[in-house]
């Protein structure tokens, strides 16, 4: 038989006790999704920050080898083919510089534009909306402003 000690250790969680967790877990939940849920943007603008980085490097190696940037009607097509307009790069790797030129994170395309208005070129994604300018998620990712 069972004495009063052994049902005390026994017995389970009242409905309030519930209620509470229940209630304390909804107001975490109310704080901790919303900052959950700007985290895909976040990654999308870092992601597009290091592809541009990595365009940077491609186009610092076509410098290198050929003493100049593409041009804009050249585009960053001369990374991944020679091109055949305008100046003819003399040095041009044999695979080129990049494998396949890509996309940003929102399916759009790189802008690049030599000479540039802010450098010696201007390297950037247009964000979400696809359209320059913008702010927040819409915003630009700039070559010139990232750090």
């Amino acid at each position: 038989m069972m004495n009063n000690k052994h049902l005390r250790c026994m017995r389970g969680f009242t409905l309030i006790e519930v209620m509470v967790v229940v209630v304390i877990l909804g107001i975490l939940a109310g704080i901790v999704i919303p900052r959950l849920l700007d985290r895909p943007e976040e990654a999308r603008r870092t992601k597009a920050q290091l592809q541009i980085k990595g365009i940077e490097e491609a186009l610092a190696l076509f410098k290198l080898d050929n003493g100049f940037f593409p041009t804009t009607s050249q585009g960053l097509k001369a990374l991944v083919n020679k091109p055949e307009n305008g100046r003819i790069p003399t040095r041009y790797r044999e695979n080129g510089y990049l494998k396949a030129l890509p996309e940003d994170p929102w399916g759009g395309r790189y802008i690049y534009l030599c000479p540039g208005l802010n450098g010696e070129y201007d390297l950037l994604s247009y964000g979400a909306d696809g359209e320059p300018g913008g702010e927040g998620k819409n915003a630009d990712v700039k070559s010139w402003e990232i750090k």
